[in-house]
């Protein structure tokens, strides 16, 4: 049904009443409009008759072998007809997103993904569906978490501490963990892999928005090694530019180093993982590109660990809950 409104007037009409007013108008021939709308001649009179009830007047004055518009019908014809068009491009609007041929998908990535992954995934999705606009919106996890829940994002690619609400589905996607970053020239370079007590008091570079820090301090803490911190940013690449100049080391996730001229190694005694997810609202009714993004990180080739797994013991930092369905 639309809602009109004329002057202080509102007034409720089935869409198919505006339909067949405006292919009236446009044949000024009752048996020609109804064949137009696929209707018989007294469907379409009794929807007429109706529209004219409610707007208060005739809209046609009909003589033998002239119907015309009444002076009413005139002033109605520009509003009605702006009413079946938007209608129909609204029907065509809502076939294209089903179709996947129009439609916009917003994701959120958190900050501390290596944005080369995700990227990847995002090109091989536009291959296979072309007519969906892909916007990506990164920040923290737990900000991640509250655009996601007040539908601000379809879908969020996250991995943070501990267990996430159960109003969430979450679709674990790949593992990773994370490592020591070092210039070339530091002395732990000569270590294959670094133990934890090797960072007491060790000038230390600190991406501010890492999600498991907090986790990891206290537990080294807990083990009696000091971090020593010397600089800290938000931003990964001067986080990493930093370490290369030779301040100190980093603490990063795997496939979040991006400059070839640093060394990375693996931190053990304790080593830190974590899961990175695909996650969305459970029970919320989702787009058809939504659907279709699942599908295809579903298929795609997440990466594996690049380097040999370390020994002692290891701390996973997030936890598996329900896959998606």
């Amino acid at each position: 049904m639309a809602r009109f409104a004329i002057g202080c007037l509102e007034l409720l009409m089935e869409m198919q009443q505006v339909r067949y007013f405006v292919a009236l108008a446009g044949t000024l021939n009752f048996t020609r409009a109804a064949e137009r709308c696929n209707v018989s001649q007294p469907a379409l009179t009794r929807a007429i008759q109706q529209l004219e009830h409610e707007l208060g007047g005739p809209l046609f004055h009909r003589e033998r072998s002239n119907t015309h518009l009444s002076e009413l019908g005139r002033m109605m014809l520009p509003y009605l007809r702006s009413v079946e068009e938007s209608c129909r491009a609204a029907r065509d609007q809502a076939r294209a997103v089903k179709k996947l041929e129009r439609a916009t998908l917003t994701i959120g990535s958190m900050c501390t993904i290596g944005p080369q992954l995700i990227s990847e995934l995002l090109v091989q999705f536009r291959t296979q569906h072309p007519g969906v606009e892909v916007q990506i919106i990164d920040a923290g996890g737990p900000q991640m978490i509250e655009m996601l829940e007040k539908g601000d994002l379809e879908v969020a690619i996250v991995g943070v501490p501990g267990e996430l609400a159960g109003s969430l589905h979450q679709l674990p996607i790949f593992e990773e963990r994370f490592l020591i970053l070092l210039p070339p020239n530091h002395r732990l370079v000569a270590f294959d892999e670094i133990p934890a007590t090797e960072l007491d008091k060790e000038p230390y570079v600190n991406r501010s928005n890492c999600e498991v820090f907090e986790l990891v301090q206290k537990e080294l803490d807990r083990r009696g090694i000091s971090l020593r911190k010397v600089f800290s940013s938000p931003r990964d690449d001067w986080v990493q530019g930093m370490v290369k100049a030779g301040l100190g080391y980093g603490f990063f996730p795997e496939f979040s180093v991006t400059d070839p001229d640093l060394v990375v190694r693996p931190l053990v005694n304790p080593s830190f993982n974590r899961t990175i997810y695909l996650t969305t609202v459970r029970g919320r009714p989702h787009s058809p590109a939504v659907g279709a993004f699942v599908q295809e990180a579903r298929r795609y080739p997440w990466p594996a660990t690049r380097l040999p797994a370390g020994t002692g013991e290891t701390i996973v930092v997030g936890q598996q809950i329900m896959a998606l369905a």
